[in-house]
């Protein structure tokens, strides 16, 4: 055997010396004097395996004789045969022919056996009169503690929430998606309706139409069908309502623009002239007489010390 103090030893050649020989078989090479100290025990031919099935049945007897069947709860049985079909599956294994190497035959091989225990273990269960069944008042420790259960019960109201938020963002983001669509229709709609009155407005002004229908906004149109208003006959061209009632109030004054300027006329006509009035001489006199200038500073400051 190697020193396990020995540093050229591999860890490779400990792992399979540890592998080939057990515990067992030095303690018992021990006891036989077979192992001694600076030797290594040569195992002749492959290790034998032990596999005593009488004994072991033996033992299964005596089991069976000294305890009674719900002290054991034994149930030896064959898969439960399948109900017949008239439709072909793809997997309907016997229990001969189970492929070991095929995972779905030989979990439904095992479901099916379980089964059969089940229906076999159940009624002798009811004939000893053990409760198969939980009772409503049944009270038991769960697995796991209440702290454990806590945490895990916000863990899962997290992700709740989070979901939650996330499903109301998406919501926010449709509805910000529609109501900026909306948003761009009744702008549309409200340009639209402002350009019309603009329009409505300047004809009115012009004199075109006397309907004063665009001041009573949505109503006015709604009111009348749209064809009658492209059928009503429009106005001649002339002044609007505003001009026609000053020119019934103060009457047409005629050209106005330009009616200030000096013609030759005008020009060499000198009859309306006055001296007095074109150098203001009459003014100045008529001031002189009205006179009544507020007398100087020293003049006031004199006729106080006088008063005193």
């Amino acid at each position: 055997m190697a020193d396990p103090a020995d540093s050229t030893a591999s860890p490779s050649d400990t792992e399979s010396d540890a592998s080939e020989v057990t515990d067992w078989e030095l303690q018992e090479a021990f006891s036989k004097g077979i192992l001694k100290p600076g030797l290594n025990v040569v195992l002749e031919g492959p290790k034998k395996k032990v596999n005593n099935v009488d004994g072991l049945k033996h033992c299964l007897s005596e089991f069976k004789k000294k305890l009674a069947w719900i002290e054991r709860l034994d149930v030896t049985l064959g898969p439960v045969p399948e109900i017949p079909s008239s439709q072909p599956t793809l997997h309907t294994p016997d229990q001969k022919a189970v492929d070991p190497e095929d995972d779905f035959q030989r979990e439904m091989s095992f479901y099916r056996q379980a089964q059969a225990a089940v229906l076999t273990a159940l009624p002798r269960l009811h004939q000893h009169k053990v409760l198969t069944k939980r009772p409503d008042d049944y009270f038991a420790e769960m697995a796991k503690s209440d702290q454990q259960m806590q945490k895990i019960r916000q863990k899962l109201q997290a992700k709740q929430v989070a979901m939650e938020k996330s499903e109301k963002a998406k919501q926010l983001r449709a509805l910000r998606k529609f109501g900026k669509k909306v948003q761009t229709e009744v702008l549309q709609k409200r340009q639209k309706e402002k350009s019309t009155m603009m329009n409505a407005i300047k004809k009115y002004q012009k004199g075109l139409t006397d309907k004063l229908d665009f001041l009573e906004g949505d109503q006015g149109s709604t009111s009348r069908p749209k064809k009658e208003d492209a059928k009503a006959p429009q106005t001649k061209k002339g002044p609007n309502a505003k001009r026609r009632y000053k020119n019934q109030k103060f009457g047409f004054g005629g050209k106005k623009k330009g009616s200030k300027w000096n013609t030759r006329e005008s020009h060499n006509d000198v009859s309306g002239f006055r001296a007095s009035v074109a150098h203001a001489r009459g003014a100045k006199k008529a001031g002189k007489k009205g006179s009544n200038k507020r007398p100087g500073k020293w003049a006031r400051q004199k006729m106080k010390s006088r008063a005193r």
